[in-house]
Protein backbone atom coordinates (compact mmCIF):
# COMPACT_ATOMS: atom_id res chain seq x y z
CA UNK A 1 0.00 0.00 0.00
CA UNK A 2 1.43 3.61 -0.88
CA UNK A 3 2.69 5.46 2.58
CA UNK A 4 1.41 8.77 1.02
CA UNK A 5 -2.42 7.44 0.29
CA UNK A 6 -2.34 5.65 3.58
CA UNK A 7 -1.21 8.84 5.25
CA UNK A 8 -4.27 10.71 3.16
CA UNK A 9 -6.38 8.31 4.49
CA UNK A 10 -5.41 8.87 8.10
CA UNK A 11 -6.00 11.95 8.10
CA UNK A 12 -8.91 12.56 6.52
CA UNK A 13 -10.17 9.68 9.20
CA UNK A 14 -9.64 11.62 12.07
CA UNK A 15 -12.47 13.20 13.72
CA UNK A 16 -10.53 16.50 15.17
CA UNK A 17 -9.63 17.02 11.26
CA UNK A 18 -13.50 16.73 10.37
CA UNK A 19 -14.42 18.60 13.19
CA UNK A 20 -12.23 21.17 12.22
CA UNK A 21 -13.78 21.38 8.39
CA UNK A 22 -17.49 21.34 9.69
CA UNK A 23 -16.52 24.52 11.78
CA UNK A 24 -14.56 26.02 8.89
CA UNK A 25 -17.99 25.37 6.59
CA UNK A 26 -20.07 27.12 9.75
CA UNK A 27 -18.14 30.05 10.25
CA UNK A 28 -17.83 30.92 6.41
CA UNK A 29 -21.65 30.17 6.06
CA UNK A 30 -22.36 32.27 9.03
CA UNK A 31 -20.31 35.28 7.38
CA UNK A 32 -21.79 34.66 4.13
CA UNK A 33 -25.46 34.70 5.23
CA UNK A 34 -24.95 37.53 7.25
CA UNK A 35 -23.22 39.47 4.72
CA UNK A 36 -26.60 38.56 2.32
CA UNK A 37 -29.16 39.77 4.86
CA UNK A 38 -27.17 42.66 5.83
CA UNK A 39 -26.76 43.69 1.82
CA UNK A 40 -29.01 45.28 -0.93
CA UNK A 41 -28.37 46.04 -4.69
CA UNK A 42 -28.44 50.03 -4.75
CA UNK A 43 -30.75 51.73 -7.09
CA UNK A 44 -29.77 54.32 -9.56
CA UNK A 45 -30.70 56.99 -7.24
CA UNK A 46 -28.51 55.50 -4.34
CA UNK A 47 -25.28 55.46 -6.51
CA UNK A 48 -26.10 58.76 -8.24
CA UNK A 49 -26.52 60.17 -4.65
CA UNK A 50 -22.80 58.27 -3.28
CA UNK A 51 -21.28 59.60 -6.43
CA UNK A 52 -21.74 62.80 -5.85
CA UNK A 53 -21.02 62.79 -2.06
CA UNK A 54 -17.97 60.99 -2.55
CA UNK A 55 -16.93 63.89 -5.04
CA UNK A 56 -18.08 66.46 -2.97
CA UNK A 57 -15.55 64.71 -0.07
CA UNK A 58 -12.52 64.57 -2.67
CA UNK A 59 -12.82 68.45 -3.35
CA UNK A 60 -12.88 69.46 0.30
CA UNK A 61 -9.51 67.31 0.90
CA UNK A 62 -8.06 69.29 -2.29
CA UNK A 63 -9.53 72.60 -1.23
CA UNK A 64 -8.17 71.65 2.50
CA UNK A 65 -4.59 70.71 1.06
CA UNK A 66 -4.76 73.76 -1.17
CA UNK A 67 -5.59 76.49 1.74
CA UNK A 68 -2.81 74.59 3.66
CA UNK A 69 -0.09 75.72 0.58
CA UNK A 70 -1.49 79.05 0.76
CA UNK A 71 -0.93 79.36 4.38
CA UNK A 72 2.84 78.78 4.05
CA UNK A 73 3.23 81.02 1.05
CA UNK A 74 1.53 83.72 3.78
CA UNK A 75 -1.21 84.45 1.11
CA UNK A 76 -4.10 83.37 3.67
CA UNK A 77 -3.31 84.29 7.21
CA UNK A 78 -6.03 83.19 10.25
CA UNK A 79 -5.84 81.80 13.81
CA UNK A 80 -9.02 79.86 12.48
CA UNK A 81 -6.84 78.73 9.74
CA UNK A 82 -3.84 77.98 11.86
CA UNK A 83 -5.90 75.76 14.26
CA UNK A 84 -6.55 73.15 12.59
CA UNK A 85 -3.88 72.40 9.60
CA UNK A 86 -0.41 70.53 10.04
CA UNK A 87 2.07 72.19 9.37
CA UNK A 88 3.65 69.67 6.64
CA UNK A 89 1.17 70.06 4.28
CA UNK A 90 1.95 66.20 2.53
CA UNK A 91 0.10 65.14 5.52
CA UNK A 92 -3.22 66.11 3.85
CA UNK A 93 -2.54 65.53 0.15
CA UNK A 94 -5.08 63.83 -1.75
CA UNK A 95 -2.21 62.49 -4.05
CA UNK A 96 -0.60 61.13 -0.85
CA UNK A 97 -3.17 59.35 0.37
CA UNK A 98 -3.47 55.75 1.02
CA UNK A 99 -7.27 55.89 -0.32
CA UNK A 100 -9.75 58.57 -1.88
CA UNK A 101 -13.11 58.71 -0.57
CA UNK A 102 -15.01 56.36 -3.12
CA UNK A 103 -18.69 55.62 -3.99
CA UNK A 104 -19.04 52.61 -1.80
CA UNK A 105 -18.04 54.77 1.39
CA UNK A 106 -21.64 56.92 0.63
CA UNK A 107 -23.63 53.77 0.33
CA UNK A 108 -25.22 52.27 3.16
CA UNK A 109 -26.11 48.56 3.80
CA UNK A 110 -24.68 47.62 0.26
CA UNK A 111 -22.12 44.97 0.10
CA UNK A 112 -19.61 46.41 -2.28
CA UNK A 113 -16.41 43.01 -2.83
CA UNK A 114 -14.21 45.28 -4.32
CA UNK A 115 -13.85 47.11 -1.01
CA UNK A 116 -14.31 43.91 1.03
CA UNK A 117 -12.85 41.18 -0.37
CA UNK A 118 -9.14 41.85 1.39
CA UNK A 119 -10.49 42.18 4.77
CA UNK A 120 -12.68 39.02 3.99
CA UNK A 121 -9.65 37.18 2.44
CA UNK A 122 -7.69 37.83 5.89
CA UNK A 123 -10.24 36.36 8.00
CA UNK A 124 -9.98 33.59 5.73
CA UNK A 125 -6.44 33.41 6.52
CA UNK A 126 -6.47 33.45 10.17
CA UNK A 127 -9.18 30.43 10.09
CA UNK A 128 -7.12 28.42 7.71
CA UNK A 129 -3.60 29.49 9.83
CA UNK A 130 -5.53 28.18 13.01
CA UNK A 131 -6.95 25.33 11.05
CA UNK A 132 -3.18 24.62 10.03
CA UNK A 133 -1.20 24.59 13.24
CA UNK A 134 -3.82 22.71 15.11
CA UNK A 135 -4.58 19.89 12.67
CA UNK A 136 -0.48 19.83 12.02
CA UNK A 137 -0.01 19.39 15.91
CA UNK A 138 -3.28 16.32 15.87
CA UNK A 139 -1.91 15.00 13.37
CA UNK A 140 1.38 13.80 14.23
CA UNK A 141 1.14 14.38 18.34
CA UNK A 142 -2.00 12.14 18.65
CA UNK A 143 -0.18 9.41 16.58
CA UNK A 144 2.95 9.60 18.98
CA UNK A 145 1.32 9.49 22.28
CA UNK A 146 -1.00 6.64 20.87
CA UNK A 147 1.63 4.21 19.68
CA UNK A 148 0.23 4.92 16.16
CA UNK A 149 3.29 5.71 14.51
CA UNK A 150 5.60 2.71 16.34
CA UNK A 151 2.56 0.48 14.20
CA UNK A 152 3.68 2.50 11.16
CA UNK A 153 7.41 1.46 11.48
CA UNK A 154 6.95 -1.84 11.81
CA UNK A 155 5.23 -1.73 8.49
CA UNK A 156 7.98 0.77 7.15
CA UNK A 157 10.71 0.84 9.19
CA UNK A 158 12.48 4.14 7.49
CA UNK A 159 12.05 6.96 10.42
CA UNK A 160 13.33 9.84 8.28
CA UNK A 161 10.77 8.48 5.14
CA UNK A 162 7.74 7.75 7.57
CA UNK A 163 7.80 11.25 9.38
CA UNK A 164 8.93 13.20 6.16
CA UNK A 165 5.78 11.55 4.32
CA UNK A 166 3.29 12.78 7.26
CA UNK A 167 4.72 16.07 6.81
CA UNK A 168 4.25 16.38 3.09
CA UNK A 169 1.40 14.87 3.47
CA UNK A 170 -0.19 17.58 5.83
CA UNK A 171 1.64 20.02 4.46
CA UNK A 172 -0.32 18.97 0.52
CA UNK A 173 -3.49 18.24 1.94
CA UNK A 174 -2.97 21.95 3.40
CA UNK A 175 -2.87 23.52 0.35
CA UNK A 176 -5.17 22.04 -1.54
CA UNK A 177 -7.47 22.85 1.24
CA UNK A 178 -6.30 26.13 1.37
CA UNK A 179 -7.13 26.17 -2.63
CA UNK A 180 -10.30 25.75 -2.42
CA UNK A 181 -11.70 27.32 0.53
CA UNK A 182 -10.18 30.09 -1.30
CA UNK A 183 -11.97 29.83 -4.26
CA UNK A 184 -15.44 29.05 -2.75
CA UNK A 185 -15.35 31.69 -0.07
CA UNK A 186 -14.69 34.63 -2.26
CA UNK A 187 -16.29 33.24 -5.02
CA UNK A 188 -19.49 33.53 -3.29
CA UNK A 189 -18.68 36.70 -2.22
CA UNK A 190 -18.27 38.15 -5.64
CA UNK A 191 -21.89 36.30 -6.31
CA UNK A 192 -23.42 38.32 -3.46
CA UNK A 193 -21.55 41.56 -4.66
CA UNK A 194 -22.63 40.39 -7.58
CA UNK A 195 -26.54 39.93 -7.41
CA UNK A 196 -27.48 41.50 -4.12
CA UNK A 197 -24.51 44.25 -3.87
CA UNK A 198 -21.73 46.25 -6.04
CA UNK A 199 -18.87 44.21 -7.57
CA UNK A 200 -16.96 47.39 -7.76
CA UNK A 201 -13.89 48.07 -9.11
CA UNK A 202 -12.42 45.05 -10.30
CA UNK A 203 -9.75 45.69 -12.31
CA UNK A 204 -6.00 44.22 -12.84
CA UNK A 205 -4.27 46.43 -10.05
CA UNK A 206 -7.43 44.70 -7.47
CA UNK A 207 -7.15 40.91 -8.48
CA UNK A 208 -3.65 41.61 -8.44
CA UNK A 209 -3.01 42.71 -5.07
CA UNK A 210 -5.36 40.21 -4.15
CA UNK A 211 -3.35 37.33 -5.53
CA UNK A 212 -0.40 38.79 -3.43
CA UNK A 213 -2.04 38.90 -0.51
CA UNK A 214 -3.62 35.24 -0.73
CA UNK A 215 0.15 33.77 -1.99
CA UNK A 216 1.54 35.69 1.53
CA UNK A 217 -1.45 34.20 3.36
CA UNK A 218 -1.13 30.58 1.88
CA UNK A 219 2.52 30.64 3.10
CA UNK A 220 1.40 31.93 6.31
CA UNK A 221 -1.23 29.09 6.69
CA UNK A 222 2.05 26.64 5.41
CA UNK A 223 4.35 27.77 7.59
CA UNK A 224 1.99 27.51 10.88
CA UNK A 225 1.10 23.77 9.92
CA UNK A 226 5.02 23.06 9.88
CA UNK A 227 5.48 24.76 13.33
CA UNK A 228 2.47 22.85 15.15
CA UNK A 229 3.68 19.50 13.31
CA UNK A 230 7.58 19.87 14.08
CA UNK A 231 6.46 21.53 18.09
CA UNK A 232 3.96 18.96 18.71
CA UNK A 233 6.99 16.28 16.98
CA UNK A 234 9.76 17.66 19.81
CA UNK A 235 6.86 17.00 22.80
CA UNK A 236 5.60 14.05 21.66
CA UNK A 237 1.85 15.46 22.12
CA UNK A 238 -0.34 17.70 20.91
CA UNK A 239 -0.61 19.48 24.31
CA UNK A 240 3.27 20.46 23.54
CA UNK A 241 2.49 22.76 20.79
CA UNK A 242 -0.59 24.40 22.49
CA UNK A 243 1.09 24.76 25.14
CA UNK A 244 4.18 26.08 23.59
CA UNK A 245 1.90 28.79 21.76
CA UNK A 246 0.20 30.07 25.07
CA UNK A 247 3.49 30.13 26.69
CA UNK A 248 4.94 32.27 24.28
CA UNK A 249 1.88 34.49 24.09
CA UNK A 250 1.54 35.36 27.66
CA UNK A 251 5.30 35.06 28.60
CA UNK A 252 6.62 36.98 25.27
CA UNK A 253 4.29 39.18 23.56
CA UNK A 254 2.69 40.14 26.88
CA UNK A 255 4.93 39.77 29.77
CA UNK A 256 8.49 40.40 28.39
CA UNK A 257 6.96 43.10 26.20
CA UNK A 258 5.11 45.30 29.75
CA UNK A 259 8.96 44.43 31.11
CA UNK A 260 10.38 46.12 28.08
CA UNK A 261 8.35 48.76 28.13
CA UNK A 262 8.87 49.64 31.73
CA UNK A 263 12.73 49.20 31.19
CA UNK A 264 12.30 52.06 28.66
CA UNK A 265 13.67 49.48 25.80
CA UNK A 266 13.74 51.06 21.76
CA UNK A 267 11.27 49.52 19.52
CA UNK A 268 9.85 46.96 21.22
CA UNK A 269 7.88 45.63 18.72
CA UNK A 270 11.05 44.69 16.39
CA UNK A 271 11.60 41.56 19.27
CA UNK A 272 7.89 40.40 18.77
CA UNK A 273 6.88 37.70 16.05
CA UNK A 274 3.84 39.03 15.47
CA UNK A 275 5.28 42.38 14.05
CA UNK A 276 6.50 40.03 11.29
CA UNK A 277 3.64 37.63 11.15
CA UNK A 278 2.04 41.69 10.26
CA UNK A 279 4.50 42.48 7.74
CA UNK A 280 4.46 39.75 5.88
CA UNK A 281 0.79 40.19 5.05
CA UNK A 282 0.83 42.99 4.50
CA UNK A 283 4.28 44.07 2.84
CA UNK A 284 5.56 46.22 5.54
CA UNK A 285 4.00 47.54 8.64
CA UNK A 286 5.62 51.04 10.66
CA UNK A 287 5.33 51.47 14.10
CA UNK A 288 5.91 54.64 16.04
CA UNK A 289 8.82 54.36 19.76
CA UNK A 290 8.54 58.02 21.48
CA UNK A 291 11.19 57.13 23.86
CA UNK A 292 13.70 58.94 21.52
CA UNK A 293 11.62 62.12 21.26
CA UNK A 294 11.87 62.14 24.74
CA UNK A 295 15.58 63.37 25.40
CA UNK A 296 15.13 67.57 25.22
CA UNK A 297 18.60 67.80 23.61
CA UNK A 298 17.80 66.00 20.70
CA UNK A 299 16.80 68.30 17.82
CA UNK A 300 15.09 65.61 15.84
CA UNK A 301 13.99 62.69 16.44
CA UNK A 302 13.59 59.20 14.26
CA UNK A 303 10.50 57.20 16.20
CA UNK A 304 8.93 55.88 13.37
CA UNK A 305 10.85 52.43 12.16
CA UNK A 306 9.76 49.73 10.08
CA UNK A 307 9.08 46.40 9.62
CA UNK A 308 9.76 45.11 6.16
CA UNK A 309 8.30 41.46 4.36
CA UNK A 310 11.66 40.84 3.31
CA UNK A 311 13.13 40.65 6.98
CA UNK A 312 9.79 39.19 7.91
CA UNK A 313 10.17 36.01 5.58
CA UNK A 314 13.78 35.63 6.52
CA UNK A 315 12.57 35.12 10.28
CA UNK A 316 9.79 33.06 9.58
CA UNK A 317 11.37 30.68 7.24
CA UNK A 318 14.22 30.63 9.16
CA UNK A 319 12.21 29.68 12.30
CA UNK A 320 10.79 26.75 10.81
CA UNK A 321 13.19 25.46 9.08
CA UNK A 322 15.15 25.59 12.89
CA UNK A 323 12.05 23.29 14.38
CA UNK A 324 11.60 20.97 11.28
CA UNK A 325 14.97 20.36 11.52
CA UNK A 326 15.39 19.88 14.97
CA UNK A 327 12.12 17.67 14.87
CA UNK A 328 13.73 15.26 12.20
CA UNK A 329 16.55 15.24 14.52
CA UNK A 330 15.00 13.84 17.70
CA UNK A 331 12.58 12.08 15.91
CA UNK A 332 15.66 10.08 14.24
CA UNK A 333 16.93 9.85 17.97
CA UNK A 334 14.24 9.45 20.03
CA UNK A 335 13.17 6.32 21.80
CA UNK A 336 9.68 5.66 20.81
CA UNK A 337 8.79 2.90 22.92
Amino acid sequence: MNLVRAELERLGARRFVQLMLVLLVLAFGVTAATTLASSHRPTDVEVFEAQRDAAVARGELERTHQLCLDRQRGIVVGDDVQEYLPDDCSEIDPALMERAPVTSDFLTGVFTFAEEAEPLLYFLIGFLALFGFLVGASYIGADLNSGGVVNLLLWRPRRMTVLGTKLGTLLGGMTLLSVAASAAYLGTFWLIGRFAGRPGRLDGEFWGSLGVTWGRGLLLVLVLTAIGFAVATLGRHTSAALGTVAGYLVVWELGARLVMEILDVLKVDRYMLSSYVAAWLNGRVEFWDYQPCLNPSAASCTGLYTVTWQSSLVLLLGLTGALTVAAFVAFRRRDLM
